[in-house]
């Protein structure tokens, strides 16, 4: 009976210290995620801007190249000197891994670089709308 409970301390000791490593090694998945969707959006803003910037798509005043809108990327612009081909930056927009959700914060250029508001000229930057502290200590609306 005394080795039964002994070993089922043990037990219960390893099974205590698995919990604490299993809820990080979710939480810096999650972190990889929200860094790939970043780098993703961050790209296809890029791609819209040097296409943009190179004449081969149409763009309104006051964007200064940028696109509208996330929608934007997905759905593609009409490149110049072509009927129909429209040129598009990404497949779909990456859901938010830690709202879930593919509600982005968003900046315009014309924003101030640290603003959590949006202007709407432009789309120039996303981030997470997450409150969350990540576990290097820093706030995922500031990656």
């Amino acid at each position: 009976m005394i080795e039964l409970i002994v070993a089922f301390t043990i037990l219960l000791i390893l099974s205590t210290m698995a919990i604490p490593l299993a809820r990080v090694q979710l939480k810096r998945e999650r972190e990889r995620d929200l860094r790939q969707s970043l780098r993703d959006l961050r790209t296809a803003i890029d791609r819209y801007k040097e296409t943009s910037d190179r004449g081969m798509i149409q763009v309104k005043l006051d964007t200064e190249g940028y696109p509208p809108d996330l929608q934007t990327l997905v759905d593609g612009v009409k490149a110049n000197g072509t009927v129909d081909k429209k040129l598009k930056f990404l497949r779909r927009i990456p859901k938010d891994p830690m709202t879930n959700s593919d509600d982005w914060g968003l900046r315009s250029y014309q924003d101030d670089p640290t603003s959590m508001s949006f202007g709407g000229q432009n789309v120039f930057d996303v981030y997470t709308k997450s409150q969350g502290i990540a576990i290097d200590g820093t706030k995922y609306s500031d990656w």
